[in-house]
């Protein structure tokens, strides 16, 4: 067995994990379609969704894609190959389209309890900056710039996937309380969402770095074509 398909399974370790923590923001999205699809009836806690659908279908939409076609960026595999070019060109305008829209939905929503002033304004800080990373990351591929590039990519999906590891931050704390957490414990708990995933990504980002490139596959002119004898 090469050493290539030794490792062909750990590398899908990485991308499994990403798309196992955005089934549950997957599912919430597509149940918010269809109860705005099958006229459910108006609540406190959906009657924005009914009175200005477009914003919250566009963020589910592209945040859907985003964090599957994004989670599939990191398999190794699809990096070497056409694919990821490809995808990078979905993920991307995607990535916006859930950032901005997020933003919208921050400032003009009346969203009820326990959301509150403290996440409204970490809603806005994580979704300006996840446009800015999107951007950074663009700016930087377009000038051959791979390494910031990766870097700014890795941090925008960090930021993205924050609803998955809220439900790891919040759910946990409702179960052991017996309670749902109030206004000030709800933001915490958000927050702590988002700075999990982004410690992780610094970490993943600066193991990358570190981490010696393979040797390109043709050397350059006059390099030594003598191979060690074997």
């Amino acid at each position: 067995m090469t050493e290539s398909s030794r490792r062909s399974p750990a590398e899908w370790m990485v991308p499994a994990g990403l798309l196992v923590l955005s089934v549950i923001p997957i599912l919430g999205g597509a149940m918010r379609v269809s109860e705005l699809s099958t006229g459910a009836v108006i609540t406190e806690e959906n009657a924005r969704f009914f009175h200005s659908p477009v914003p919250v279908l566009v963020h589910i939409v592209g945040s859907t894609v985003y964090l599957v076609l994004g989670a599939l960026q990191f398999a190794p595999a699809l990096r070497r190959r056409r694919w990821h070019r490809i995808s990078g060109r979905i993920v991307l305008p995607m990535g916006l389209a859930s950032a901005l829209s997020a933003l919208w939905m921050t400032v003009f929503y009346v969203i009820p309890p326990p959301a509150g002033p403290a996440l409204a304004v970490m809603r806005l800080v994580v979704g300006v900056a996840m446009t800015a990373a999107l951007i950074t990351a663009f700016l930087a591929i377009r000038r051959g710039d791979v390494g910031t590039h990766r870097a700014w990519m890795i941090r925008a999906y960090a930021i993205g996937m924050g609803a998955g590891t809220q439900v790891l931050t919040v759910a946990p704390y409702a179960i052991i309380t017996g309670r749902a957490p109030d206004t000030g414990m709800h933001a915490v708990l958000m927050g702590a969402g988002w700075a999990i995933n982004l410690v992780i990504a610094e970490i993943a980002i600066r193991r990358g770095a570190s981490r010696p490139r393979p040797a390109a596959a043709n050397p350059p002119v006059g390099a030594s074509a003598v191979r060690p004898i074997r």
